[in-house]
């Protein structure tokens, strides 16, 4: 993992998105940034709208375009930057943009996988299974962005992250300039 290069780390609820990014930043090497997506969509306080919802587009929009201009300015400044989110194809668009060597990689576990994770984690987090398996089912059609995909059924959490960091170190995930 070079600085001055993002990650761009996906694939639906459950796939192990935000752990193999928490463990991908703490690597040696470079300096590494871990952006949460997340975190993003709780910044609106007042008026926020489920992202997954189809009335949620104009406001994914923004979001997605902050964490974009967040991403590149942490490349600028030297480090690599781990983006982790639901960042779908039709989310892509303001990434390739950002001038900087981006990596997208798509996590795809098992959908029973996929549901029993978000049925454990508790809390406010996503665990509706005909939302999960929506998203898992847009993640699924990836179209021209197949080779993206990662497969990550029975994996531990240890082979996601060495398949991870295999990938990025070749480019084999890169996604081209503008």
């Amino acid at each position: 993992m070079r600085a001055g290069e993002v990650l761009i780390l996906t694939g639906p609820p459950g796939s192990g998105k935000t752990t193999t990014a928490k463990a991908l930043a703490a690597e040696p090497g470079a300096p590494k940034v871990h952006l949460h997506a997340d975190d993003f969509w709780r910044f609106i306080k007042n008026g926020a709208v489920a992202p997954y919802l189809p009335e949620a587009h104009a406001q994914n929009e923004v979001v997605i375009a902050a964490l974009a201009r967040t991403a590149q300015a942490y490349a600028a400044g030297g480090y690599f930057v781990v983006v982790d989110g639901i960042i779908g194809p039709w989310f892509l668009k303001p990434f390739p943009a950002l001038n900087v060597p981006l990596h997208y990689i798509v996590l795809q576990p098992a959908l029973e996988e996929a549901i029993a994770r978000c049925g454990a984690r508790g809390g406010d987090t996503l665990s509706d299974p005909q939302t999960i398996t929506a998203l898992y089912d847009q993640f699924s059609a990836l179209g021209a962005l197949k080779r993206h995909a990662l497969p990550a059924q029975g994996h531990s959490r240890q082979d996601t992250l060495d398949a991870v960091i295999k990938a990025v170190g070749e480019g084999a995930f890169r996604l081209p300039p503008g």
